[in-house]
């Protein structure tokens, strides 16, 4: 269960961060979010995908890791094994808070119930001596203001997306190396023909509002999904 609370050095002076990859950190994960202002840092490493919420039906997009539940192939012991992280799972475990004061600006929150948090001692400190930020912290502040402002104004892609209908759900199903098949349902992507019959007008209109380059990021992702495929039979001829 998380356990939010203000970073403050009064509170967390001594605080510690695992900043390591590994499954006891929590990167043992499917997929995170992605923010359309990343798309193209993602594309190059991770397919991306849109999913549905059940409840409101709103779009967001997904850095997929894996084919199940629970299973990172670009997670090697210790190691990360690709040059970028979405930034809502880099982040971990911070995360931005905001007050019930109308206008206030946002806090730094930590979830102190987190894996990273360190119990040992080891681990990369949050606050120095004297109270002020290390610039490990400083570095993840500017992070999580990238990722709220990049949360922010994603709305108005994925609301382009729904307005010209460019969006259809997708099935994949792959044969391993060892017979076994794979598949992946419940997600979503760029519906390509709907994309291809725009008139002129609408084109026009996604590409100057910047939507049309990280549609077309979605699409060129999806190679991405060969690499997942030989990342698995590794993953199952190494035992």
């Amino acid at each position: 269960m998380s356990q939010h609370s203000i970073l403050n050095p009064a509170d967390h002076g001594q605080l510690r961060i695992h900043t390591e990859a590994g499954a006891e950190y929590g990167d043992a994960v499917m997929a995170c979010l992605a923010m359309p202002a990343e798309f193209r840092e993602v594309q190059a490493h991770y397919p991306i995908v849109f999913r549905r919420d059940a409840e409101t039906g709103k779009l967001a997009a997904l850095a997929l890791f894996g084919f199940e539940a629970g299973e990172n192939l670009y997670l090697n012991g210790s190691t990360w094994d690709a040059r970028y992280r979405p930034m809502a799972h880099a982040v971990q475990p911070f995360l931005i808070g905001r007050s019930a004061e109308e206008g206030a600006p946002p806090q730094v929150h930590i979830d102190m119930a987190h894996a990273r948090i360190s119990t040992s001692g080891e681990g990369m400190r949050v606050f120095d001596d004297a109270g002020a930020p290390t610039p490990y912290l400083e570095t993840l502040a500017n992070m999580l203001g990238d990722l709220d402002y990049a949360w922010h104004e994603s709305t108005a892609f994925f609301d382009a997306l729904e307005a010209y209908g460019l969006v259809e759900p997708f099935s994949l199903e792959v044969t391993l190396d060892n017979g076994a098949v794979q598949s992946l349902v419940g997600f979503q992507t760029i519906h390509e023909d709907r994309l291809a019959s725009l008139d002129g007008e609408a084109l026009t209109d996604l590409m100057s509002h910047g939507h049309l380059a990280r549609i077309y990021m979605v699409l060129a992702s999806l190679a991405q999904f060969g690499n997942l495929v030989a990342r698995k039979n590794r993953k199952i001829a190494l035992g």
